[in-house]
């Protein structure tokens, strides 16, 4: 797929004190992208829109450009010990993405320049935890590849990866830019997962990312390049020949990604779909054509922490979801993992 460019570029004023940012500015006025130098709050006057689709849109078009200020990484269950974010966000606009509620007024792209001083903090947390294997999920709050032709960063951090004893990183992606990846010194201490899903959703509701196609031909080079590999299948969606779908999914993936290559056992992590109330009304501004199905009537309340619920399948849909998905993947690879079910 076409790699993602600016229509505008918001720099703080600290990032230009770090090589990366001096570098991006110089690349963005290159290429005569508009840049702006400004503090971090002022970044919404910058974005034009008449309504919240419109800023929605041109949001998805600016990048901001700084420095992270805070090196203390959140837990990150269940995907690995701890977050930790080159970037947030990303370019794709997947309706159904839980960043719409978390970076619900702030959805621009940000990536952070101080890449030294955050992989300092890794070290870090790794003694924090008593010498035992750390892992670091780095898409959490965005997609790091999908930047990567920018900033080069997520190869830093592969490589700095690579010569931990007791450091292990995780990075989830729908992009299909893997290329510069394939010959780093990850030593096998990179877990990538590609974010698959049946054709339906990733057409509908999957917007600005690579195509079904492409994602199972970037798991294949991936693997190949001696990566453990493993799927997040999410958010798993019940539909009309929704089984049929996902059947052909893993028929794909059997048949095209050689998952031996990567030397260990493939993973999977399954995620069904889900929405809060206040996700639903930013999705219902930004997509008012969406075919996503949020009838709160057919679903069951699902409650997490502080207090605050879900709407996901009712038990029985959820349990069919399950043991079938389940069954699709084990039938084709018998020594898969699957690491969750939520």
């Amino acid at each position: 797929m076409k790699q993602y460019t600016p229509d505008r570029v918001i720099f703080e004023p600290d990032a230009l004190n770090y090589p990366l940012g001096r570098k991006l500015q110089n690349h963005f006025r290159s290429l005569g992208i508009k840049t702006i130098i400004s503090s971090i709050h002022n970044v919404h006057r910058n974005i034009p829109g008449k309504n919240e689709k419109e800023t929605y849109a041109a949001a998805k078009k600016t990048l901001v450009v700084r420095p992270k200020k805070s090196l203390s990484f959140d837990v990150c269950k269940p995907s690995a010990d701890y977050e930790f974010p080159l970037v947030t966000n990303c370019p794709g606009s997947c309706e159904y993405c839980y960043l719409q509620t978390t970076q619900g007024k702030k959805p621009y792209l940000t990536v952070y320049v101080n890449i030294d001083e955050i992989l300092a903090a890794v070290l870090k947390h790794i003694d924090k935890n008593n010498g035992q294997i750390t892992t670091f999920e780095v898409a959490s709050t965005g997609d790091p590849l999908s930047l990567e032709h920018l900033t080069g960063s997520l190869a830093k951090t592969i490589e700095f990866f690579g010569t931990l004893e007791n450091g292990r990183l995780r990075v989830v992606t729908k992009f299909d830019n893997a290329d510069p990846l394939l010959n780093l010194r990850h030593n096998g201490h990179t877990r990538f997962r590609v974010s698959i899903n049946a054709r339906y959703v990733i057409k509908n509701f999957e917007h600005n990312t690579a195509s079904f196609d492409e994602r199972i031909e970037e798991a294949d080079k991936i693997s190949s390049a001696g990566y453990p590999i493993g799927f997040i299948v999410a958010p798993i969606m019940v539909y009309e020949d929704w089984q049929m779908e996902y059947r052909e999914l893993f028929d794909r993936l059997k048949s095209q990604v050689d998952v031996i290559k990567s030397g260990r056992p493939v993973t999977f992590e399954l995620i069904q779909h889900r929405f809060t109330p206040i996700a639903k009304g930013f999705i219902l501004n930004r997509f008012p054509n969406t075919k996503l199905d949020m009838d709160e009537t057919r679903r069951s309340m699902k409650w997490g922490k502080y207090g605050k619920f879900k709407y996901v399948y009712p038990k029985e849909t959820s349990q069919e979801i399950k043991e079938y998905i389940s069954s699709l993947i084990y039938e084709r690879f018998p020594a898969a993992q699957i690491d969750y079910f939520t």
